[in-house]
């Protein structure tokens, strides 16, 4: 099975375009002209106003918030199990004989 190249190769695949990311805002999908600004957020994320970056920003902070409260409950509720698998462990390792030294490696 032939895979189509991902550049111009002189034949007909080249109808294949995939878009290039600078093309269109990525919250409302808006053309970005030639001769316009473009405001880029996050590498390379362009949005056609600063007003489609901001709530590109808005939507990023709200999702970072809710894994946060997300991670922090699951955390919360695992607290008791970890510690005492904590103190297992400080156990285990108390039994444990540690060599330290110089390792070389070629």
């Amino acid at each position: 099975m032939r895979t189509a190249p991902l550049f111009y190769a002189g034949c007909s695949d080249y109808l294949l375009h995939e878009p290039h990311f600078l093309e269109a805002c990525s919250l409302c999908r808006k053309a970005l002209g030639r001769n316009s600004d473009i405001f880029m957020y996050r590498g390379n994320t362009p949005f056609c106003s600063k007003e489609c970056r901001q709530e590109q920003i808005e939507i990023d902070e709200a999702k970072e918030k809710s894994w946060r409260r997300a991670s922090s409950s699951s955390s919360s509720s695992s607290s008791s199990s970890s510690k005492s698998s904590q103190s297992h462990r400080k156990q285990e390792a108390n039994k444990k004989t540690v060599r330290s030294g110089t390792v070389a490696v070629a």
